[in-house]
């Protein structure tokens, strides 16, 4: 006789309750069995340690009479150390397909490529700036090396934070637009 240690459904519609139970693997999954060993409740909490109660000592003598566990009562066994872990197939459902990861990819890139390219601008327009700032306060002070010098000191600051303030602004946009695509992750 091949005996099985497998669950058997009770409880009401979308109230499932189960019993553990050791049966005759050719008996149906409700149907005779030879001994209750204990019971699973899956609506309760997975940390409740009334989700499952197992006669330990009556698992072990029907796992010594050489029943198999289906894969979830297997599950169960190990969670209680009864038997070993087991190996099993990842068969990588949860990976994004082939497309999904090139779509990603291109996104990334696109939002680096506009980052550095509104850092650029952001330099450029700085260093223009500058000159014309230094320029004009030398025509302004004449050949007043103080003032010229006291000038450029000032319109390099500007420039400075306003480079910096259009960095924070790419940032904020490329965190935008990638943050959106993580909301939407989150929901699914």
């Amino acid at each position: 006789m091949a005996m099985k240690i497998r669950l058997a459904r009770g409880g009401s519609k979308k109230r499932p309750h189960y019993s553990i139970v050791a049966a005759d693997s050719r008996m149906a999954r409700d149907g005779r069995f030879i001994e209750k060993l204990g019971t699973y409740n899956p609506l309760l909490p997975k940390d409740s340690e009334e989700r499952v109660k197992m006669n330990m000592e009556r698992v072990q003598y029907w796992l010594g009479e050489g029943a198999q566990p289906t894969d979830r009562v297997a599950r169960f066994l190990e969670a209680a150390d009864v038997q070993p872990k087991k190996v099993r197939a990842n068969m990588k459902k949860a990976e994004p397909g082939k497309k999904a990861v090139e779509r990603a990819k291109e996104k990334t890139d696109k939002a680096a490529a506009a980052v550095a390219a509104a850092a650029e601008a952001a330099a450029s327009t700085a260093a223009e700036a500058a000159d014309t700032a230094t320029d004009a306060a030398a025509d302004a002070a004449g050949t007043a090396t103080d003032v010229a010098a006291a000038a450029a000191g000032a319109v390099a600051g500007a420039a400075a934070s306003a480079v910096e303030a259009v960095v924070d602004a790419a940032a904020g946009a490329v965190e935008a637009v990638t943050g959106n695509d993580d909301d939407k992750k989150t929901e699914e």
